[in-house]
């Protein structure tokens, strides 16, 4: 168990890291225990802060895939995302930044990025959340400790810090024993557990818990958004966003689908503290009128059996140059831009 609890826990261990600078190791990098996905799209600002949070984790080693969907290509060419890539290559962490298009939904981004995922842990982390230093260690200790499916970091909006909501955190239930495999669906007892990720609710719980330097806890969760540490096989043999093609592209909730998919026959848990941090930065998917939920899980199943296309091919790619961080003329075989 590492890090301390709270999701404004300072860095004040930070410069204890590996020597004076992190980016003064040398030697051959490890084989990354971690991949962490980062699907984006129009947020550059939002993004090179997500980035200098990764910056600031120590262990497990770590490899970065941002998959950017922007109009223009921002993520390939904004400065404070190149150097904040720069930094964590400098590190010895791998970045690769891939330009995806066209936008084909939420869904197909995810499993774009899981398909070029190769370590045995997958963090799904949005552009617009930044994580507090020992936050990945923490993920990483409870998801071997724990042996389920995954774990999650809810993100805190610590703009409501002063709104307390007591109420809202009468659902808390930590995990008692290992975390057993459960069947969500809207109606059941473990869907009332939603509002317990609103505002800075975790936040305010943790204070509550007391919990001591290094402590963390497992509890039960509906769903988690925004920081979620998978089992890659889990996912994989639970379908991942394979489901994709049954989807419009403008949809939500593909994320919770693959959770309850992964819940029911692993199970998952959110772990306090959370160190995730959202940027409350207006959302980049507008339009919910699609629940991926109501449509992949409409006959009540976590079946997995998907239509031929269930993978996402990687269309219009362009890599990122890994020394100068500039864009590659080399586009996907079929030409598309």
């Amino acid at each position: 168990m590492t890090a301390r609890p709270g999701a404004t826990a300072r860095a004040d261990r930070a410069t204890s890291r590996r020597g004076s600078g992190a980016w003064a190791r040398s030697g051959q990098a490890p084989d990354p225990a971690v991949d962490v996905l980062i699907p984006t799209a129009g947020r550059a600002g939002e993004l090179a802060v997500t980035l200098a949070g990764l910056a600031a984790q120590d262990d497990p080693p770590f490899r970065v895939v941002v998959s950017d969907q922007s109009d223009d290509g921002a993520a390939l060419t904004a400065p404070a995302v190149t150097a904040m890539a720069r930094v964590l290559r400098a590190q010895g962490r791998p970045v690769e930044v891939l330009r995806h298009v066209p936008r084909r939904g939420m869904a197909e981004q995810r499993q774009f990025l899981l398909d070029r995922a190769t370590a045995a842990e997958v963090l799904f982390l949005d552009d617009d959340v930044w994580l507090e230093p020992g936050m990945l260690a923490r993920l990483h200790d409870a998801l071997g400790r724990l042996g389920c499916g995954f774990v999650g970091a809810a993100v805190q909006g610590l703009s409501y810090l002063d709104d307390d909501r007591p109420h809202e955190r009468t659902v808390f239930e930590p995990w008692v024993g290992p975390v057993r495999p459960e069947r969500i669906r809207r109606g059941t007892e473990g869907y009332a557990r939603w509002p317990l990720h609103n505002a800075a609710n975790l936040t305010h719980l943790a204070g509550e818990l007391d919990l001591a330097e290094g402590e963390w806890v497992a509890y039960k969760v509906a769903w988690v958004g925004g920081c979620v540490l998978l089992r890659r096989e889990a996912l994989l043999e639970c379908g991942g966003f394979g489901f994709w093609p049954r989807l419009p592209e403008e949809h939500a909730g593909e994320d919770v689908a693959a959770q309850w998919r992964v819940m029911e026959r692993f199970g998952g848990a959110g772990i306090l503290p959370s160190g995730a941090v959202h940027l409350e930065a207006p959302t980049t998917v507008p339009r919910r009128e699609v629940d991926a939920v109501e449509v992949v899980l409409a006959d009540g199943s976590a079946g997995v059996e998907e239509p031929d296309g269930g993978s996402s091919e990687p269309d219009g790619v362009v890599l990122a140059d890994e020394a100068g961080d500039r864009p590659d003329s080399r586009l996907a075989a079929d030409g598309r831009s």
